[in-house]
């Protein structure tokens, strides 16, 4: 009786963390299948996209290009905005990299032409590319937008 009770609280304990865990994580995308949340365009360039993950329910929004992103947050005002994980492709690698701490460069080809791409660190950039921050680039896209 002991183990049943035992196990019973171990599995409950491992969903409890996966749960968890999983609404910070990156989500899987379905390439050439998942749109964009804002311009419901195929999601398919596999080192400009974003996705954002809502932080009290873990729902993923996939973007095909950083200012979709920064245009969506702005027409929908949503109060967890600034609490939400923001997941950015690293455009040399493709590899997932935190929005909020990557670098980024401008002048880029990107899906939606706002022409911002991120990488992971400054080290991968070109002696010519200024560093921009998350911030500098939000600001950027929704100036140009106005």
């Amino acid at each position: 009786m002991l183990k049943k009770i035992f196990l019973t609280i171990v599995i409950i304990a491992l969903q409890s963390g996966c749960e968890e865990r999983s609404k910070t994580d990156v989500a899987e995308v379905h390439w050439d299948r998942d749109m964009c949340a804002r311009c419901v365009m195929v999601v398919s360039d596999r080192h400009n996209s974003v996705q954002v993950r809502e932080p009290k329910t873990g729902k993923t929004y996939i973007f095909d290009d950083i200012g979709c992103m920064v245009l969506w947050f702005k027409k929908n005002n949503f109060p967890w905005q600034k609490q939400a994980t923001i997941w950015v492709n690293d455009v040399e690698t493709g590899q997932w990299i935190d929005a909020k701490t990557a670098i980024y460069t401008s002048g880029n080809t990107t899906p939606m032409a706002f022409g911002f791409s991120a990488h992971k660190s400054k080290e991968s950039l070109k002696k010519e590319e200024k560093a921009l921050t998350f911030e500098e680039i939000s600001k950027r896209i929704l100036e140009r937008k106005r």
